[in-house]
């Protein structure tokens, strides 16, 4: 005998709100966690490292090593701010003057050109997916205000800088400095730091150990930025250091 239909249908939908309800109550819980505790692994290297295992690539490890701010040298964040997110400071996880500008630019060509603040990336990389679509757009939203309304400015800089991709398989500053540099990040130059800034945009296609000539231009156009800023006093002026 067949269920009726609407049986089927209450049911499919309860799971569905079940479902809902447990993945808000893992994003919450993570949000009060990690505004105190260091992350072991987010959402997008656990994606990396099953995406490699799928394709059958078992030698691929998304690593990373936590390090808290101390430990890392006042010109990787002042970097990343000047290359990815001047007005990190004083916005509220969005920055509304570079959607608008992101959204005349998208709708005259098809090279597609982001806005998202480094609130939005680190919302991005702890709790969702990589790729492009409204549904992940709208839930990075959401998880962004959470975080801006949690964490403190710093700690959201630890942590986007602590989970940030640099490379195939290498998550967060200090793998980076250890990988490309042999030292600690808390030993990282100017010039370094604007290199590792300068692939993130696409961490997988530009090499920091094999830059190419636009890398290049860019490491050298964000220690521009970093100047301009105001250099590490930047940092201090808004409590970051």
């Amino acid at each position: 005998m067949k269920k009726p239909r609407g049986t089927v249908l209450q049911r499919l939908k309860s799971w569905l709100l079940r479902a809902l309800l447990i993945v808000t109550a893992v994003w919450i819980s993570g949000i009060l966690l990690f505004a105190v505790l260091p992350v072991p692994f987010s959402a997008v290297m656990v994606e990396r490292q099953l995406g490699a295992w799928l394709k059958g690539d078992f030698a691929y490890v998304a690593h990373s090593d936590w390090v808290g701010m101390d430990d890392i040298s006042s010109w990787m964040p002042l970097a990343v701010m000047a290359a990815e997110d001047q007005k990190f400071p004083t916005h509220w996880g969005f920055d509304m003057n570079a959607i608008a500008m992101a959204l005349d630019h998208n709708e005259r060509t098809t090279r597609i050109r982001g806005a998202s603040t480094l609130s939005q990336q680190t919302a991005k990389n702890m709790f969702l997916w990589d790729g492009r679509s409204w549904l992940r757009k709208g839930l990075e939203a959401g998880l962004t205000l959470g975080i801006e309304v949690v964490w403190t400015k710093r700690r959201i800089l630890t942590v986007y800088l602590n989970v940030a991709e640099f490379g195939e398989g290498i998550f967060g500053v200090e793998a980076a400095s250890q990988r490309y540099f042999h030292k600690p990040a808390s030993r990282l130059t100017q010039s370094e730091a604007a290199l590792l800034a300068a692939v993130l945009p696409s961490p997988r296609r530009f090499k920091a150990d094999a830059p190419s000539g636009y890398v290049r231009q860019r490491q050298q156009w964000i220690m521009r930025q970093m100047r301009q800023l105001g250099g590490e006093s930047f940092l201090r002026v808004h409590k970051l250091d």
